[in-house]
């Protein structure tokens, strides 16, 4: 079911209540907001990434820029560990789906930001990476990718994501399990910016907003040109990894 709820300035707001519980979506002026919250961690369980999934298709159905965001205090901590230990089945479908999600992100024809609320682990850093623009707020918080400090290798799709986005000096230090605060999380690559807390939805937003204003044929295809070469690798990766 949705709803629609009338703007001052005519364009109003679309709520998709089908769309998960997991998941809110809202449509307003070119731009759709994804607010990841599951009541806790937002970890990237199975019914999460295919919520993730869904949402990105309808953003593209709705020709939106996507907006996509956290719960206060964590934008994600990554793979959900239960799925983890629930056999290899269950395990390599989230690993499939966030692969491919982030494939996904990556090849996306309207801009994605990425609004970090507070900590960022593995799967969701890695999304963080495949966005075209993300901002971070000031805070006690970490964001990174720690599975070699919990004694899992990092997937190989998750090292070529690193590759394309992160910084030369930080990706061995990334890739080996160091987690970053939000200030160094920027020269590492993570972030391209971080702003105080309580100013954060309205930064994401205007970032949103100034990207309506290009021209979206030319971004779709310089975003092609940039990332071929990084997306052929991931894929690649993919492939490996589910094999």
């Amino acid at each position: 079911m949705r709803c629609r709820r009338g703007c001052a300035n005519g364009f109003g707001a679309w709520y998709d209540n089908d769309m998960s519980d997991l998941i809110s979506y809202e449509l307003n002026e070119g731009i759709a907001t994804l607010a990841m919250d599951d009541g806790k961690v937002n970890a990237m369980s199975i019914p999460m990434l295919q919520a993730l999934h869904l949402a990105f298709d309808r953003a593209e159905s709705d020709r939106a820029i996507v907006l996509l965001t956290g719960r206060e205090g964590i934008f994600s901590a990554g793979f959900d560990l239960k799925t983890m230990r629930a056999g290899q089945g269950p395990m390599m479908e989230m690993l499939r789906l966030g692969a491919t999600l982030a494939a996904k992100i990556m090849v996306f024809p309207f801009p994605v930001v990425t609004a970090c609320t507070g900590h960022a682990y593995p799967a969701g850093a890695f999304l963080m990476l495949s966005a075209d623009r993300r901002i971070g707020i000031e805070g006690p918080f970490k964001i990174g990718m720690n599975e070699v400090a919990i004694g899992l290798p990092l997937p190989r799709f998750a090292v070529e994501i690193a590759r394309h986005r992160l910084t030369p000096p930080y990706f061995h230090r990334v890739v080996t399990g160091d987690m970053y605060g939000p200030t160094e999380a920027v020269a590492a690559g993570f972030l391209d910016e971080i702003v105080p807390a309580e100013e954060l939805a309205k930064r994401s937003r205007d970032v949103a907003l100034d990207l309506c204003k290009i021209d979206l044929n030319a971004h779709v295809e310089t975003k092609r040109r940039i990332r071929d070469a990084g997306l052929t690798a991931l894929n690649a990766a993919i492939d490996t990894e589910l094999r």
